[in-house]
């Protein structure tokens, strides 16, 4: 692990803050899901409020079957104590497990919130709106490295193939585009 004298202590103690949300498979799949619809939705030059909204439904309604599913999940999970989980207590624990899903739209969201009030252009947004969530997800795989103490190296390589996998849809995009 790395000690609190050096500088990746500050990134973990923002990343243990921004957790339960941000560093969790949801939030890599939310992120996944995120980047595929922008790169789908924008594909014959649609505005960024199109976009915004097509991403903003689909996030939600995704979000929606994953607390659902959670919730269903951990009321019938033998692992727990059946007789204490009450439906309430599954779906806090799904509403949590669930925010990082939430959380992953929030920035490719603001962009193209910021393409469609013209603060940066429309044809633009689309663009980086994609491109944030492939530097998103080398944040999150570079996070999941530095948490298990691994060597800077592997950081680098694990933020590189995370990253890889939103860089598959910006190609997608530019291929079929």
């Amino acid at each position: 692990m790395t000690d609190s004298s050096t500088p990746e202590h500050g990134i973990l103690r923002v990343h243990r803050i921004l957790r339960p949300g941000f560093g969790t498979e949801t939030a890599v799949y939310g992120t996944l899901l995120v980047s595929g619809l922008i790169a789908v939705s924008s594909l014959h030059g649609e505005k960024s409020a199109r976009v915004l909204i097509t991403m903003a439904v689909t996030v939600i309604v995704f979000w929606g079957a994953h607390v659902f599913a959670g919730t269903v999940a951990r009321l019938g999970d033998p692992q727990s104590d059946i007789r204490q989980m009450h439906i309430g207590l599954a779906l806090r624990e799904s509403l949590t497990h669930s925010l990082g899903m939430l959380g992953s739209a929030a920035i490719p969201a603001l962009v193209l919130l910021a393409g469609t009030t013209r603060i940066i252009p429309d044809d633009s947004a689309n663009e980086v709106a994609l491109w944030s969530g492939v530097v998103i997800l080398a944040i999150l795989g570079y996070i999941a490295f530095l948490r298990r103490g691994s060597p800077m190296i592997v950081r680098i390589a694990g933020a590189l193939v995370t990253a890889s996998f939103g860089f598959v849809f910006v190609v997608l995009k530019a291929w079929v585009h």
